[in-house]
């Protein structure tokens, strides 16, 4: 039809069969921020949202959420991740998040790392929410991935 790997000759949806490739390692890079006011994100920083420790549980919401990719997005293959990492940096006006996903099989790994990013922002936004509805999440975003047959890719500068 176009050529796209998720639609059969008649057009219709359709999980791709990646029985017949070979597993190899793979590791994708995502990224996105959440904009805030410089009140939330200070009481981000200094721990002083009544919710809790924020960055501690958004990186444990994006770690939960990579493992449940195959929930979540039709088309995915459920795949056993060998390794998730979310990392948070907090600015005066927001938090960065970049959230890293690795496993070694068939089909790479951007969604994970996507839904992983996407997922503690999200969480950030929840828990703080009382402090600043405002909030605006941006920049969503593959930043890289490895392995595969088409090898190495990193987003433009």
């Amino acid at each position: 039809m176009s050529g796209l790997t998720h639609l059969d000759e008649a057009g219709a949806a359709r999980m791709v069969d990646v029985g017949h490739k070979s597993a190899t390692e793979r590791r994708a890079v995502a990224a996105g921020r959440i904009a805030m006011s410089r009140e939330a994100a200070s009481a981000i920083r200094n721990g002083a949202v009544a919710k809790g420790d924020v960055l501690a549980v958004a990186r444990v919401a994006g770690i939960m959420a990579a493992k449940r990719t195959a929930d979540l997005i039709p088309l995915c293959h459920p795949l056993p991740l060998t390794s998730v990492e979310v990392a948070l940096a907090v600015e005066d006006d927001g938090v960065t998040v970049t959230a890293t996903a690795a496993t070694t099989g068939q089909t790479g790994v951007e969604m994970e790392a996507m839904i992983a990013a996407s997922t503690a922002l999200l969480t950030l936004y929840d828990m703080a929410k009382a402090i600043d509805k405002a909030m605006i999440l941006q920049d969503i975003r593959l930043l890289s991935k490895a392995g595969g047959k088409s090898g190495d890719w990193h987003a433009p500068a």
